[in-house]
């Protein structure tokens, strides 16, 4: 189809197009060979170990996700003291609602609506007061020490004339106050120095290379590149050279084909980086991404909080993956993919 097609970016038969036939193919495979999806996408990667994977719940909503003043996008945990993916889909939904009542005791009943994903979207604004409220719900559910937090910050949604506005939404926000990629970078540190933060994704803007390198370079975190590879080889080959980050966000529809999907993720993979599979902010019910995860065992995913049935669809799709492998199970658990 990309032949046939003949563009660089699918322009002639359209992107959405080639992808929805790629999906078919793929599932029409595993039917002829008479195996579950994740096998049959197993063996396209050459994967023989099947590992369930880490959920990253998005249980607060900022950025463009959400309609509070909140300019860091996703606030996400991970189970990563769970011992089964089954465990870490209670620890998740009990934070969740220990969350829910935390939000509603301090913010009101209102302040419980949820955002594009499912998270929460309390109307705050200081980005560390959402992860304070996280810290709160994870110690309230019992599970301190066994849940890790990870961010998406999608920085290039803030980014102003070379520096970051954190008050992005406010359309009389003082550049005065926009911070620049050094003091954005400490911002961090400091997280990562204060929370159990295991995975910052879009720190920085998309073009902002030299910030990405610097911060890659200080500190032991996953720091996860989407806005900047957009599941493109020319881009994550561009990132490796740069040492910009050390994990690749893997959209199916971002680079639209599954073949091409696989082979992002094996160049990732060849250069020691991780790869967490991601849904989009707009979703179906579709459940290809969580038989994609559990086929290239990538140790991760990411789609939404344990609400909503569109985000739902994938988490209830592992669990029956599962089920089926019993005693063959696999959790990635502790050892989720962590850069040397």
């Amino acid at each position: 189809m990309i032949t046939l097609d003949g563009t660089e970016n699918k322009s002639k038969l359209g992107a959405n197009a080639i992808l929805g036939v790629s999906l078919a193919v793929a599932k029409a495979g595993a039917a002829k060979k008479g195996v579950p999806l994740y096998k049959h996408l197993a063996d396209l990667a050459g994967n023989s170990n099947i590992v369930l994977p880490v959920p990253a719940f998005n249980v607060i909503n900022g950025g463009s996700h959400a309609g509070n003043k909140l300019a860091m996008q996703e606030f996400m945990i991970l189970p990563t003291g769970a011992s089964s993916f089954s465990e870490a889909m209670r620890m998740g939904s009990e934070i969740y609602h220990h969350l829910k009542k935390i939000i509603k005791e301090k913010f009101g009943l209102d302040s419980t609506a949820v955002g594009d994903e499912g998270g929460f979207a309390p109307n705050i604004q200081n980005n560390k007061d959402a992860l304070f409220l996280i810290q709160d719900a994870i110690k309230q559910a019992g599970y301190t020490g066994k849940i890790e937090i990870g961010m998406d910050v999608a920085a290039s949604e803030f980014f102003k004339n070379s520096t970051y506005d954190l008050d992005f939404k406010n359309p009389k926000s003082n550049p005065a106050d926009y911070l620049s990629s050094e003091k954005l970078a400490e911002v961090y540190l400091d997280f990562i120095k204060e929370f159990p933060m295991v995975s910052i994704e879009d720190p920085f803007d998309q073009d902002d290379w030299s910030a990405w390198t610097n911060l890659t370079s200080r500190t032991p975190i996953q720091i996860v590149g989407d806005d900047l590879t957009v599941t493109n080889p020319k881009r994550i080959a561009t990132a490796v050279e740069k040492k910009a980050c050390n994990c690749l966000l893997l959209k199916v529809n971002q680079i639209g084909s599954v073949t091409e999907s696989i082979n992002a993720h094996l160049l990732a993979k060849q250069n020691g980086w991780g790869t967490m599979v991601s849904h989009r902010s707009g979703e179906t019910e579709d459940t290809f991404i969580a038989d994609l995860v559990v086929g290239l065992s990538t140790g991760q995913i990411k789609t939404g909080a344990p609400c909503r049935s569109e985000r739902l669809a994938k988490y209830n799709q592992i669990l029956r993956i599962e089920e089926e492998l019993g005693d063959k199970a696999k959790y990635a658990g502790k050892n989720f993919r962590r850069p040397v």
